[in-house]
């Protein structure tokens, strides 16, 4: 497993590095040695830190991502985050990880009761060709903070997001 770990606004001392190895180093059991475990470290003030993990494997991509003062608090509650969404998916990702990464998980850990999670809500609506410009100020206009449309360069169904930091996202398939 490879790990690479990229600041912003911050210098990452010996500490924070060791608590980041430590740290990844538990995911070791999940994935192959051809893994690469990403790790984004955001220091805005000193009372708003960020700490991003990606794990992108085999076609699948885990996420994770934690605000708040304390970095090493952010990185221990991404860390939890990463796991519960492994076990929480561990059925489908099976077959990506590593061989038998879930024998020894299931014995030390009990399994978590959740509730099966169910569609509520199903709406459809016509999905018109347009520009990202004029996508994010549709999606402005009806107060979302994403929509679906067609990008009239690509023909490609995108999603434009609103981010936390107030810019804007791209979503666009690779396979279009």
């Amino acid at each position: 497993m490879r790990v690479t770990i990229n600041s912003i606004n911050l210098e990452i001392t010996e500490a924070l590095r060791a608590r980041i190895e430590k740290k990844i180093a538990k995911l070791d059991r999940f994935l192959a040695e051809d893994e690469e475990v990403r790790v984004r470290l955001k220091s805005e003030n000193e009372t708003r830190n960020s700490c991003e993990i990606t794990i992108d494997f085999a076609g699948a991509m885990l996420r994770a991502e934690e605000t708040g003062e304390d970095m090493y608090a952010c990185i221990d509650k991404d860390m939890d985050k990463i796991v519960r969404q492994i076990r929480k998916h561990r059925t489908k990702l099976e077959k990506r990880l590593r061989a038998g990464a879930f024998e020894r998980a299931e014995e030390a850990v009990p399994e978590e009761e959740e509730e099966p999670q169910r569609v509520v809500r199903t709406k459809r609506f016509a999905v018109k060709p347009m520009s990202v410009d004029d996508a994010i100020a549709q999606m402005e206009m009806l107060g979302h903070t994403f929509f679906l449309f067609l990008n009239d360069e690509t023909g490609a169904a995108c999603v434009v997001y609103k981010r936390e930091s107030g810019d804007y996202g791209l979503l666009e398939p690779i396979n279009a």
